[in-house]
């Protein structure tokens, strides 16, 4: 899939949670490998903050992120609404030092997205895939969210209040594509016992009833409860009747979990790329939400790339035999058993690395090591049936070196590895010209890299 960005721009606007002051949100679309970046246009010099895990700076009733002295809050629910509806690149101008809350949930966000619609852009998506179980911890509040391997991007989520109204909920999301449905209405909530704590730390100062749950189970004296009600500019409420407090019923029993769930994609979305993979969430929070986030933000940066994921037990788009129908080489010298992924822009191919290859006979017969040359050359095979898929008949064409740059090697490779090549082109294909780089991998390593030029004639 291609990378999206919005086709057009839009703006909301209203009240910030915490501050309380009236505050506009422009999204506009921006270009490949963007990311997610928020402007303070209040703030001299107009600072940009990149939407990444490494940039949150507090999770108290919202995720907070800064650089320096400028900081933008609540940033969640935009997030959520921008990631769930594939948008890979935007830029949020922001007027004030939060995004406004609107209803408390997601809705207007993703409402707005899909009204102005998406636009695809030049280059593929880069997933982020789970291949292993991620697994963080907060044993002080019992807060655990584990990550494993999936096809999609799915979320389970418990939640448990010491509550008589709130207690054990749990929602789940298995299709990003349901988001709108199922999540995105789902509103932010506090507990009444919170609210005094929360305003003298000089929070939800824009906090009322229309813009969040507010349950109320722990009693109070009529005056205490009357005296919050002032402090917030909301109705008077029966000391005695517990409960929500919202003339606005929910929208679902579970709604409160469901916006746990909605916060936690909001969360996710710092890892800067679409995620792959199942979270499975007990009593989630900001805070450690954004933990996980850094946890794998980590490991993006450390990897630099990931190996693609290769499933032996799915059925390859090329066989050895079709790739033979394909490609001119035989053997000794055809380097490429299976395509496992293809697409215009890239392509993905699998070689096992046998003791019975003929050139371990002499490099080296003590220490077998597959020449690097020969990985060179193999890479080249699979992005040869990538620039052959651009055109009919492509049994009568051949691919021809003519340029190898900025080769290196980082490990070698030997009898037992099995190979998996990542080929992309790097400039559109002209006039039977490719410029391609590769990569090959063994397990999670980068074995070999190169960037080459390669030109496909019609044989004789």
């Amino acid at each position: 899939m291609k990378q999206l960005t919005l086709k057009g721009e839009f703006t909301v606007e209203g009240k910030g949670l915490h501050t309380g002051a009236h505050i506009k949100a422009t999204f506009l679309p921006a270009p490949d490998n963007h990311g997610y970046k928020i402007q303070r246009t209040d703030v001299e010099g107009e600072p940009i903050i990149d939407a990444l895990a490494e940039n949150v700076v507090a999770t108290q009733r919202g995720t907070v992120i800064g650089k320096g002295s400028v900081t933008i809050s609540t940033i969640e629910h935009a997030m959520a609404a921008l990631y769930a509806c594939g948008v890979d690149n935007c830029l949020i101008r922001l007027d004030g030092p939060e995004i406004p809350i609107l209803d408390g949930s997601a809705k207007p966000f993703f409402e707005a997205i899909m009204a102005v619609g998406l636009q695809e852009q030049t280059l593929d998506k880069e997933y982020y895939y789970i291949k292993h179980k991620v697994e963080v911890c907060n044993a002080e509040t019992g807060s655990k969210l584990m990550v494993l391997p999936d096809d999609e991007f799915s979320l389970d989520v418990k939640v448990n209040f010491d509550s008589s109204v709130l207690a054990n909920q749990y929602a789940t999301l298995d299709h990003i594509d349901d988001f709108g449905q199922e999540i995105a209405w789902s509103r932010t909530f506090v507990f009444v016992r919170d609210i005094e704590q929360l305003l003298h730390a000089g929070l939800i100062k824009g906090g009322d009833l229309d813009n969040a749950i507010v349950i109320y189970e722990n009693p109070k004296s009529q005056a205490e409860l009357d005296k919050l009600a002032d402090m917030m500019g909301v109705p008077h409420h029966n000391a005695t009747d517990y409960g929500y407090l919202n003339t606005v019923p929910l929208h679902a029993p579970n709604e409160p979990a469901r916006h746990k769930l909605l916060d936690l994609i909001g969360d996710i979305a710092l890892i800067g790329r679409p995620l792959k993979g199942r979270i499975i969430a007990t009593r989630p929070g900001h805070n450690i939400n954004t933990q996980l986030a850094k946890t794998i933000r980590a490991d993006i940066k450390h990897l630099d790339v990931q190996a693609p994921p290769y499933n032996p037990n799915k059925e390859p788009l090329m066989d050895n035999i079709t790739i033979r129908h394909h490609l001119p080489h035989r053997y000794p010298m055809l380097l490429v058993d299976k395509i496992i992924d293809k697409t215009d822009n890239y392509i993905v191919g699998v070689k096992n690395v046998t003791t019975n290859e003929p050139f371990f006979q002499g490099h080296f017969p003590q220490e077998p090591v597959m020449p690097g040359v020969l990985l060179v050359e193999a890479m080249a095979q699979t992005g040869g049936l990538l620039v052959l898929g651009a055109v009919e008949e492509p049994e009568r064409y051949s691919t021809y070196f003519m340029k190898i740059d900025n080769v290196k090697f980082r490990q070698k490779v030997v009898p037992g590895d099995t190979l998996i090549f990542h080929v992309s082109f790097m400039t559109p294909m002209r006039r039977g010209m490719a410029v391609m780089k590769g990569r090959a991998f063994v397990g999670e390593k980068v074995v070999c890299e190169c960037e080459f030029m390669a030109q496909i004639i019609k044989n004789k």
